[in-house]
């Protein structure tokens, strides 16, 4: 869908978008998400970046999975994850972006 297309409030789609927000109501999966950025990292490594045990990091990126955000690669006993797209993560830096106004901290910049 393109930026500038106009979404109508009736749209089947306004309950799936529901659905993504919150799946991103958490902080440790905004957190993996922007850990992800643009590479593919395995659960270990995202759990020492975020600060959470692996076996907690593990159960939300099976739910990101679920949810159709992250994918995964398999190379011997290692899974590495990856953002399915960058959706979710432009997302976030947008919803990070809006906290930064809120707060009065964000950079000027044009609307």
């Amino acid at each position: 869908m393109n930026a500038d297309m106009q979404v109508e409030v009736d749209s089947p789609h306004v309950e799936l978008a529901v659905e993504v927000f919150s799946m991103l109501a958490d902080a440790t999966r905004v957190r993996l998400i922007l850990a992800l950025g643009e590479r593919e990292l395995p659960v270990n490594v995202l759990a020492e970046r975020v600060g959470k045990p692996a076996a907690a990091v593990s159960q939300h990126l099976a739910k990101m999975r679920l949810g159709g955000m992250v994918a995964t690669r398999q190379e011997g006993t290692k899974v590495f994850y990856r953002l399915q797209n960058d959706h979710a993560r432009q997302l976030v830096m947008d919803a990070v972006h809006q906290a930064e106004h809120a707060l009065g901290t964000a950079q000027r910049h044009s609307a």
